[in-house]
């Protein structure tokens, strides 16, 4: 396993964060993903295949040779760039600040949200990109070397720009999402364990896998049931997309009113993760 690797990431991304200076890989991604959709959508699963086998055919050539480089400490940065640990934390805890920038984070329509809904929407995004953007990239770092995570990462991108049930994407994104279903079914339970933990509720782990099962996706369930059992809050529940209203259930047990306050305890889950993470790669390195 690339514990050193993987120890040099997570660190250079905690402290530096997005590397403003060069074009991000997932930029990158997308640039890929729009071109593709420009000169050759089709809403079928057919065209939808071939969008993913180019991205990750690309990546593999690309990267591959990349990750024969013999020196752990530029690998380590190269991959950094695949977490976004310090993005994410920042991008929630700016919601503080500016209750409309909740925009940039959520595909779901923001215009006419409430306080709570905001805070809601903060909290459940925080919960779900700490598997997306940070365990299920360091899981792969660590058990497929640098070539697994940007492969995870173009997976995950896929899904995000293509993966929706909607007129346009139905079909056309069906591979894509099918994809980071499998990609994610580990990771999402693994961020669901460790959000029990940090918090001290794993005693809720069996309320966690109930809750989990009512979201519609396979994975998206478990780190935001998990966050929402330990803040004692009420997640999900109506919420629009694309100007039609979803009725998802409700995560949790608690309130369903979300104060600034709760998305401060759910960022204070942030020290502690680090921590762990850090001491779990460290003792991985010297063993």
């Amino acid at each position: 396993m690339y514990f050193d690797i993987a120890l040099i990431a997570y660190l250079t991304d905690r402290i530096f964060g997005e590397f403003t200076f060069i074009r991000h890989p997932v930029v990158l991604m997308g640039d890929f993903i729009t071109a593709f959709q420009k000169h050759f959508y089709r809403d079928t699963i057919a065209r939808g295949f071939w969008l993913v086998f180019w991205l990750l055919a690309a990546v593999l050539a690309l990267v591959t040779p990349i990750s024969l480089i013999d020196n752990v400490w530029v690998l380590g940065i190269i991959a950094s760039s695949g977490i976004a640990g310090k993005m994410l934390y920042e991008s929630v805890q700016n919601v503080l600040n500016d209750p409309q920038s909740i925009r940039y984070l959520v595909s779901r329509d923001t215009e006419n949200l409430s306080k709570s809904d905001i805070n809601k929407a903060a909290i459940e995004t925080y919960a779900e990109n700490l598997s997306d953007g940070v365990i299920a990239p360091l899981f792969y770092l660590l058990v497929f070397g640098l070539v697994g995570l940007f492969l995870y990462k173009a997976i995950n991108t896929l899904d995000s720009m293509v993966g929706y049930r909607n007129e346009k994407y139905e079909k056309f994104g069906k591979v894509a999402a099918r994809l980071d279903d499998i990609a994610n079914y580990i990771p999402s339970r693994i961020t669901a364990v460790l959000i029990l933990i940090l918090f001290g509720k794993l005693g809720k782990l069996p309320q966690t896998w109930h809750y989990a099962a009512l979201h519609e996706s396979p994975n998206a369930g478990y780190p935001i049931a998990a966050m929402a059992l330990s803040l004692n809050v009420s997640l999900g529940g109506a919420t629009s997309y694309f100007g039609v209203i979803k009725n998802k259930p409700y995560f949790g047990e608690g309130k369903r009113e979300i104060s600034d306050e709760d998305i401060r305890s759910a960022l204070a889950l942030q020290w502690k993760l680090d921590t762990l993470v850090i001491i779990v790669l460290a003792a991985g390195v010297m063993v």
